[in-house]
């Protein structure tokens, strides 16, 4: 009986050994077998109750005078060498140098990637990870840093609390090209299958980012891919970036998530989570409703006419005014003399005597 109790304890540690393994290399996906929708039942944070990414609900928001500007370290002294644009099958990212860092944290956080989520659609059918008020970007920028006076490197902070710090940065389409994010897109054609990667010139980081580092939203949440750690501190700018319609084109469709020796291409899209539920998290600004709005230039222009017209209507009134009032003087004037014309005359006119009854 002993013997027996022993065969089973022995077969189940084996099971347990080898079934460990087997959980951590499984191969996941946005969609099909092991996609989002199945995550938490291989890796079980996926499913725990503070995951992102999240929709940001503007009127829920707590401003938190506390948190103040960030400021990239690093960013814009890229060096001599050479960054390595990497496709992992999941998103195509960079490298970034141990010297690049993030400061207005509560610790000092040191950059590891950055990389990128996309759609399918075009402009206007959503990519972001993120959203505000239910609306999707286009696409979204992570650049992820770990906590390095907590944790001696990227493997141990991202298990733990605080461990990791991301900075998230909303794309747009318009017209206009942005030159910085070209940098990245005219390098992907050489990393086009899953597992590639290559060197391409380093350049200045900051330039990918939006120009206010002030206004931001910041919540405690994970990673939004497996294993779905706990342990990011998200930064969530509220000034977006803008891409031209060629260039979101080009990182929708030129990536395949398959291998270069699989028969079988399968492009590299829509590459986001959906979002996660809060669950009593509270989302912080740091920006009030008020210094948060931001006006188009449309707006700006309609504003500054508006303004114009209302200071010429305003000196044409008085304008108006003062003429009449002058107009009107010399009437009172004249009116006025003639009062005290017809006054002197009354005190002139003799008195006559009184006359006696016969």
């Amino acid at each position: 009986m002993d013997f027996l109790c022993l065969f089973i304890l022995l077969l189940l540690l084996f099971f347990q050994w080898t079934a460990a393994p087997a959980a951590a290399e499984i191969s996941w996906t946005y969609t099909g077998l092991v996609g989002q929708t199945e995550w938490a039942q291989y890796f079980p944070y996926c499913g725990a109750t503070s995951q992102s990414p999240v929709d940001v609900v503007t009127t829920q928001t707590k401003y938190d005078p506390s948190l103040i500007p960030l400021t990239p370290l690093g960013y814009n002294q890229h060096g001599y060498k050479p960054f390595t644009l990497f496709n992992n099958g999941h998103t195509a990212g960079i490298l970034l140098p141990e010297w690049m860092g993030v400061s207005g944290l509560p610790w000092l956080f040191t950059a590891v990637q950055m990389h990128l989520h996309w759609g399918s659609g075009g402009p206007s059918y959503g990519g972001s990870e993120h959203t505000i008020n239910g609306l999707s970007a286009d696409a979204e920028l992570h650049v992820v840093h770990y906590n390095s006076e907590l944790y001696p490197n990227m493997s141990t902070a991202m298990t733990q609390r605080n461990g990791l710090a991301v900075l998230g940065i909303l794309i747009v389409t318009g017209e206009e090209t942005n030159l910085a994010f070209n940098n990245i897109l005219n390098y992907l054609g050489r990393v086009r299958h899953a597992d590639q990667s290559v060197s391409i010139p380093a350049f200045d980081v900051q330039s990918l980012l939006p120009k206010d580092l002030g206004r931001y939203y910041r919540y405690n949440g994970s990673l939004t891919t497996p294993p779905c750690y706990q342990s990011v501190i998200w930064t969530l700018f509220h000034e977006r970036v803008q891409i031209s319609k060629a260039q979101l084109l080009k990182m929708e469709t030129i990536l395949y998530s398959s291998k270069a020796e699989e028969k079988d291409r399968m492009l590299l899209q829509d590459n986001y989570r959906e979002t996660q539920p809060l669950n009593h998290r509270v989302i912080f600004t740091s920006f009030t409703a008020e210094s948060g709005k931001e006006l188009s230039s449309g707006e700006v222009t309609a504003i500054v006419i508006g303004v114009m017209c209302g200071c010429v209507g305003l000196a044409v009134i008085v304008r108006f005014i003062v003429k009449t009032i002058r107009m009107n003087e010399p009437e009172k004037k004249q009116d006025v003399d003639l009062n005290m014309t017809s006054e002197g005359e009354k005190k002139e006119e003799p008195s006559l005597p009184p006359q006696t009854e016969p």
